[in-house]
């Protein structure tokens, strides 16, 4: 039996830029079977699966002011940029309240891809009840080297699943997932270059995460390599930027952040029909 996946690459608050092809999706009625989101694919995929339409950029808007969900202040008084109790447990179960029923009812498989500190490898973990852990296991995924605390979850020291594996096309594909979507975040042109050696040796702390990211631009390159030829064969349906967003990784701009979510709504429904005739095979 053929399974349909969806892959969400990540990239901070360029993931509006997914939130609006999902949404888009979502409002077409196109389901899969399974998705697995990485970083922001994963704080913001997880929409999918609750089928809340509208939500990630809603409480983005509403927060991106707000120094109790992302500051210099909560980076400074938490040791997360992204203040880890606002915007994974008092945001989701009583600001803009993620629908748990939902998510749990949903058929649809979903999961998050985390980086363990201590081996520098990445762990695929499925979450089905959307409870307190389990909205750990999404803010590890989502947690950026230095700016963020290590989350410590079931057993596991974790941070950016982005480290060890921003697409993981391959692993969705191990594990019976053959007809897959993947939303990117960068535009086709894109090349990841090494990270900063002050960057390095700001995790000496963590040497197999540390060496994990020194070779991070070269895993994401070929991982691209892999992409771009399984595109053009035809098994992999890719949605991405025309050209690099108009977004840092970082956003206090409300204008910003619905510009970059207008344009994922834009590039998808312009593929829209292109999709639903790929998934119809």
């Amino acid at each position: 039996m053929t399974r349909k996946g969806l892959i969400l690459e990540g990239g901070a608050m360029r993931g509006l830029f997914s939130a609006g092809v999902m949404d888009v999706m979502m409002q077409n009625g196109i389901e899969f079977d399974g998705a697995v989101g990485v970083s922001a694919g994963a704080a913001f995929g997880c929409n999918y699966k609750s089928k809340q339409i509208g939500r990630a950029i809603r409480y983005n808007t509403q927060n991106s002011r707000n120094p109790r969900y992302s500051s210099l202040r909560s980076l400074l008084t938490s040791g997360d940029l992204f203040n880890a109790e606002f915007c994974y447990h008092t945001l989701p179960r009583t600001l803009d309240r993620f629908d748990v029923e939902a998510f749990r009812a949903n058929p649809m498989e979903f999961y998050v891809v985390c980086t363990d500190v201590h081996t520098g490898e990445p762990v695929y973990h499925r979450l089905e009840t959307a409870d307190d852990t389990e909205m750990e296991w999404i803010r590890a995924s989502a947690s950026m080297p230095v700016v963020s605390k290590v989350v410590e979850v079931d057993g596991y020291s974790l941070l950016d699943g982005g480290i060890a594996d921003s697409i993981p096309v391959r692993w969705f594909e191990s594990i019976g997932y053959s007809h897959n979507v993947a939303v990117l975040t960068r535009p086709l042109e894109y090349l990841k270059e090494p990270a900063s050696p002050v960057l390095l040796s700001m995790m000496k702390k963590y040497p197999k995460m540390a060496e994990a990211m020194k070779h991070r631009h070269e895993v994401y390159n070929e991982t691209l390599e892999y992409i771009m030829e399984k595109e053009k064969n035809g098994d992999l349906f890719v949605i991405r930027p025309s050209a690099p967003l108009p977004i840092g990784r970082i956003e206090h701009s409300v204008a910003k952040l619905q510009e970059t979510y207008s344009l994922g709504r834009e590039a998808m429904e312009a593929q829209l029909e292109d999709l639903k005739a790929y998934l119809a095979r």
